[in-house]
């Protein structure tokens, strides 16, 4: 099932996409999606109600397209996650996940207009797969609980102004928390529709030109790993989005690339999750 809110800013009402091109209203089932929804049986009452033939349709023209999830009370971080963007890099692979901390305020819709920051001269681009929590995750005792707590995944534009990050200090968070730097979606995709999520292709252009084309299969910790090591060293709460690392091909890892600037624009996609456009704008 794909989950999804529409709207303008701060008006969103929930929604299901379904048969590739109708829309029906979720409100009938819930006011929003969000940690209350997911953790309380959300999902399968709105499943539910799709079978039962319950919802409304809505005129998707025109319609703005949402984040999918209403705004999360944390987003974890991994860094150096694929062997690749690492080597691009010049970092060593990672014993163990390099994990920080991106501000919730960040998330945007994955058609809305991204902004460079004031003084920035390396903004830069990540296509990322994004797990959505769907159940309060303490102490697991393993990777193989780790499906029980994940509601779905979702498409990530972890956007980063690689001077910010890298060259203050460091301070990663201070590159990552700009505003509008994570687009999300345009769907939350349920779990039980992502069969593998090892086995996903990721594709990023900016202004048409191919710059990422990875695999989640080369990531350094699987998803299920990651989700079990976070909840180790913190409580993961329903509602809140991890981001799983990059393929190799942003701008960092290219020398001569040029980062972005406003009027670009940059597409992605991830198998099964849909895709993100946005074009640059100035802060």
């Amino acid at each position: 099932m794909k989950l999804l809110r529409v709207g303008p800013p701060g008006e969103e009402r929930p929604a299901v996409r379904v048969d590739d091109d109708r829309l029906l209203d979720l409100s009938p089932v819930t006011p929003e999606i969000d940690g209350a929804f997911l953790s309380s049986g959300g999902v399968d009452r709105a499943r539910a109600a799709v079978e039962a033939g319950a919802l409304p349709e809505l005129d998707a023209e025109g319609l703005r397209v949402g984040a999918p999830v209403a705004r999360p009370g944390k987003i974890v971080c991994v860094g150096l996650n694929y062997r690749d963007h690492a080597a691009e890099t010049g970092a060593a692979i990672p014993a163990r996940p390099v994990v920080f901390m991106k501000d919730p305020g960040t998330v945007v819709g994955p058609y809305d207009e991204v902004l460079v920051p004031r003084g920035s001269r390396k903004t830069d681009w990540e296509v990322e797969l994004a797990v959505v929590i769907g159940r309060r995750a303490r102490y697991l005792a393993g990777p193989e609980e780790a499906p029980e707590v994940i509601a779905g995944y979702a498409v990530s534009h972890d956007v980063s102004e690689r001077e910010f990050q890298l060259e203050y200090s460091p301070q990663w968070d201070l590159g990552k928390s700009c505003e509008t730097f994570n687009p999300l979606g345009p769907w939350l995709v349920t779990a039980d529709e992502v069969a593998d999520p090892q086995d996903l292709g990721l594709r990023l252009t900016v202004n048409g030109v191919k710059r990422q084309h990875g695999h989640t299969r080369d990531m350094i910790f699987p998803v299920h790993h990651l989700v079990s090591y976070l909840s180790q060293y913190m409580v993961l709460e329903p509602g809140d989005v991890i981001n799983t690392g990059t393929p190799a091909g942003v701008a960092l890892g290219l020398p001569g690339t040029p980062y972005l600037r406003p009027g670009d624009t940059v597409e992605l996609e991830i198998d099964g999750l849909g895709g993100q456009r946005q074009t640059f704008g100035q802060a």
